[in-house]
């Protein structure tokens, strides 16, 4: 047995490695959860996931991984289910909190930051376990415009043009990449088919407008909008036609 084993079961105590295994386990947990793409234009940001219903006698309105944090902030949680709901609502609180002391609606990069440091201290106490979840947050910035987040189990956080999280992170990240430089100049439109285009490139499937999730925030309106069916559905029909032009 390898005397790495001895460190298994501490969340705050160093192998002679150098790892947590306890975080590394973590991560693993949170990236069992569903594939999340986001993607940020020029005057507009949005975010793409599957949406899986687990049981056919659940009504499909009550799962969702998109949540409204608040007017201007949207959040898309991965990982662990539970705890992503616990996730949510401390994120609310703090963005709350943050409107009730300074008189404003929270930034988006001040949420994330506050998010993880508090996933940050979790990984310092024993009696603390942290959460299995991965959160990607858009939003539009009154001084940098539209944003994008993502916060991870050990709270690590960054702004990007475009990010993934889930089992098919890299290859998501990889399609990406390629098309970084266009997004700087991409409309509203052209982000959320992008961001679906990864999606379903990274899946190898053809969504219906029931099977994924899609939320949006535009600088004119600058509030968060998630996306029903019958808009999903336009947005899945002008792929299909620019697929086949």
């Amino acid at each position: 047995m390898s005397r790495d084993s001895n460190y298994d079961h501490h969340i705050a105590i160093f192998s002679p490695q150098g790892r947590l295994y306890q975080m590394e386990y973590c991560y693993k947990a949170a990236q069992s959860g569903l594939t999340v793409v986001a993607v940020r234009g020029s005057d507009s940001t949005a975010v793409v996931t599957q949406k899986k219903v687990p049981d056919r006698l659940m009504e499909p309105e009550s799962v969702t991984h998109l949540f409204q944090i608040t007017d201007k902030i949207g959040c898309c949680v991965t990982g662990t289910s539970a705890d992503g709901k616990s996730y949510v609502k401390r994120a609310r609180y703090e963005a709350g909190k943050w409107a009730f002391d300074h008189g404003y609606s929270c930034p988006v990069s001040v949420l994330a930051k506050r998010m993880a440091d508090l996933a940050q201290l979790d990984t310092q106490y024993a009696g603390m376990r942290p959460l299995a979840v991965i959160a990607v947050f858009i939003g539009v910035d009154d001084e940098t415009g539209p944003t994008i987040y993502k916060v991870d189990c050990a709270g690590h956080y960054l702004p990007y043009f475009a990010t993934a999280a889930g089992p098919k992170e890299q290859e998501a990240m990889n399609f990406l990449e390629k098309r970084v430089d266009e997004m700087k100049t991409m409309d509203s439109d052209s982000v959320v088919r992008t961001a679906i285009t990864c999606l379903g490139h990274v899946l190898g499937s053809d969504f219906r407008g029931s099977e994924i999730e899609v939320a949006q925030v535009v600088t004119k309106k600058g509030k968060v909008h998630m996306l029903n069916e019958d808009e999903i559905e336009a947005h899945l029909n002008a792929i299909a036609d620019d697929a086949d032009a």
